[in-house]
């Protein structure tokens, strides 16, 4: 299925799309802003036109990797795309309208007609960088549903676990015992989380959809796995689990 990708700014939209096979990243047009409703419907249409629900948003970080006001304003419109329906990812877009700027300087194109083509040319960049680090790829969907804080489960089944180390058991607070399997334990901003999937069928959470619990410390000293709430907090972990994860890929 083919990628849309956007450069998110304050008066333009740049748009690229990949071509059929997902090999190559092409620029689309200029969207010029007319407020988050009108262009995520301009996004849908084009979404339709190439027959996709794969939206890639350029995320402008500070150079230090750190998140401003425009990285703000790109989320809160992906946001608008993904309660739309639209399947949202996102790829740092540091250097993209520089690298534009420069291609369009030596082919000596006029301040006037930069303007059209400056963003869809970052968005072609940005999209060319994400497919040649692999592409979209299926990855688990994350699952942030789940409430409450979970504990380890003081009877897990050895034998269960003889051949699948990776299975743990958790304990939720109303007393019921889950069986996960365990993908990867990070920390992200110097806090500890666990990426699980669940073994059995579980209310509320699909076929390969991923939990993340931030671990934390109860008054007696024991790990415990809350569930996080905070969207953003959610986001920037699995992303960050994303990225190990395609990382141990290649």
């Amino acid at each position: 299925m083919r990628v849309i990708c956007l450069d998110i700014g304050e008066k333009r939209i740049g748009v690229a799309v990949t071509d059929p096979l997902d090999i190559t990243a092409q620029a689309v047009e200029t969207i010029w802003t007319k407020g988050f409703t009108k262009d995520a419907e301009r996004v849908m249409e084009l979404c339709r036109q190439y027959g996709t629900d794969r939206v890639l948003c350029g995320l402008p970080l500070n150079m230090d990797g750190s998140e401003g006001f425009q990285a703000e304003r790109s989320r809160a419109f992906a946001q608008v795309l993904a309660d739309s329906g639209l399947n949202v990812r996102f790829q740092d877009e540091r250097l993209s309208t520089k690298q534009a700027r420069g291609v369009l300087l030596e082919a000596d194109m006029g301040r006037r007609r930069r303007k059209d083509y400056i963003d869809q040319l970052a968005a072609t960049y940005i999209l060319q960088g994400f497919m040649d680090a692999g592409g979209w790829k299926d990855d688990i969907a994350r699952k942030p549903e789940l409430k409450g804080v979970w504990h380890m489960s003081e009877n897990m089944n050895h034998d269960l676990d003889m051949e699948r180390e990776d299975i743990v058991e958790l304990v939720d607070e109303d007393g019921q015992t889950v069986r996960f399997e365990h993908l990867m334990t990070l920390e992200h901003e110097g806090k500890p989380y666990i990426c699980l999937v669940p073994v059995d069928e579980m209310e509320d959470v699909g076929e390969d959809e991923l939990v993340i619990l931030r671990i934390e410390t109860d008054q007696e000293g024991n790990d415990v796995y809350a569930t996080v709430e905070d969207e953003a907090e959610l986001d920037a972990v699995f992303e960050k689990y994303l990225e190990i994860a395609e990382a141990d890929e290649e």
